[in-house]
């Protein structure tokens, strides 16, 4: 990302935008994750306001599947920015949010009250004085906008239309954002065709539906680098999240750090990334959305032990076979595909020599007697759930084919196909074991 200054340091150029912002503009608010960016960002912020004697406002929203460390340093934050701080808004409202580990259902609603007892963390004291918590039962009665299920994206324009509108005054909105994270942010800030505030180029218009608002998005930080924030923290002492030690100590660069959610389209690193910094979160995170805990199969124990998993009372047995294979897909596209194939033969067999189709098929079983080992979608979405590479559950043996596939996945996916499977086929778990056997000869 290119500079617009060539005599100064990224700190320096912040410094200079949080005062230009402080001059211009008596509403303030700053959007703050609990995530290294925005956590430098208000910390910076609450410097320069302290200095010029000025107070500012937080917009916190509580996604609630989040680490406890992200927590604790929220709450770290609130402590050391009391002294500038107008109002601290703890969003905990049943928003909608991408669901990209589950193939049933893309969405889920955080902080939903019908899955109460599923939730991950209970939520804030509502008698706390240090912060203005927001929920489903208590939110400010000029929310009309409000509504449950509401996209996050669609709730922060909103907000910021209602901080204006509640400040009678034109507002800005402080936004922890680095440009050198990804080219959407880069055109965020960059872009010729955005309304800027007095032309400066690291503010934005807020806008809905193309109907400006009275607030101006600005980002003090567009063009620090991960490193930049880290230095900031050493030099200026400021606090940080330390769920990004953990992940360091994990092996994760400091480029690659990020706090995503865990059922969002990097849900395979999110999910893995829970169970090694926050094993007690993780489990909770696996059981909080329906078919999330499908995916714990492939983290935890071997791809090809039985999967313990439960029918969601809201599909059929063939809409939770599809859901089985298509979840499968997203950890291990290969034995997805080896059960479809055998899934697909399984079919054309019964309709060879029985006249039965797929259409035709019953979802849980037969009433004619003599049927007990027909095709019924119950019995496939079984098959997979033990997880049997043979799919003996539908009349399958071993084959030399099955054993060379098998043999292939194992290179690939060597610490999760193992010798110590939990499987009730015998024969499975013997072959494991040699092929393991003859690779560690190979010295693979």
């Amino acid at each position: 990302m290119p500079k617009i200054y060539s005599d100064k340091n990224v700190y320096e150029a912040a410094i200079e935008r949080y005062e230009t912002v402080f001059r211009y503009f008596d509403h303030i608010y700053f959007s703050v994750s609990g995530g290294k960016d925005s956590s430098v960002m208000l910390q910076l912020a609450a410097q320069v306001a302290r200095r010029l004697k000025r107070k500012l406002s937080v917009l916190y929203i509580d996604l609630e599947a989040q680490y406890k460390s992200t927590i604790e340093h929220v709450e770290e934050l609130i402590q050391c920015t009391a002294d500038v701080t107008d109002s601290w808004y703890w969003v905990a409202l049943p928003l909608s949010l991408r669901n990209a580990a589950s193939a049933i259902c893309p969405k889920w609603i955080c902080w939903d009250k019908k899955d109460r007892d599923k939730w991950v963390r209970p939520l804030p004291d509502p008698g706390r004085k240090d912060i203005c918590l927001i929920t489903e039962d208590q939110y400010p009665r000029e929310w009309s906008w409000f509504r449950r299920g509401m996209e996050f994206e669609e709730f922060i324009l909103y907000f910021a239309k209602w901080f204006s509108v509640s400040r009678k005054g034109p507002a800005a909105a402080g936004i922890g954002i680095r440009s050198d994270e990804s080219l959407n942010r880069f055109r965020t800030i960059i872009s010729n065709t955005k309304e800027r505030y007095l032309d400066y180029p690291w503010t934005t218009r807020v806008k809905i539906h193309d109907r400006p608002t009275d607030c101006w998005n600005f980002y003090p930080i567009y063009d620090w680098s991960a490193a930049d924030d880290w230095t900031a923290v050493a030099r200026y002492d400021l606090k940080f999240n330390y769920i990004y030690e953990l992940m360091y100590k994990n092996g994760v660069s400091i480029s690659e750090q990020r706090l995503c959610q865990p059922y969002g389209d990097d849900q395979r690193k999110g999910l893995d990334q829970f169970r090694y910094l926050e094993p007690e979160t993780w489990e909770k995170v696996l059981h909080r959305v329906e078919g999330v805990n499908f995916g714990n199969i492939y983290c935890r124990t071997s791809l090809l032990g039985n999967i313990k998993s439960e029918k969601p009372d809201s599909l059929s047995w063939e809409q939770y076979a599809v859901f089985l294979l298509e979840s499968l897909g997203l950890y291990a596209p290969e034995v997805r595909d080896h059960y479809y194939y055998k899934i697909k033969k399984f079919f054309a067999w019964w309709e060879k020599e029985a006249g039965i189709t797929p259409s035709a098929m019953p979802d849980d079983k037969w009433d004619i007697q003599g049927f007990r080992q027909a095709p019924y979608w119950k019995r496939i979405a079984r098959a997979i759930e033990k997880n049997d590479f043979w799919m003996s559950g539908l009349s399958f043996s071993e084959t030399k084919g099955d054993v060379k596939r098998l043999f292939e996945l194992k290179k690939k996916y060597a610490g999760i196909i193992r010798r110590d499977i939990q499987s009730t086929n015998k024969q499975l778990r013997d072959a494991v074991g040699r092929i393991e056997d003859e690779l560690t000869k190979e010295g693979v």
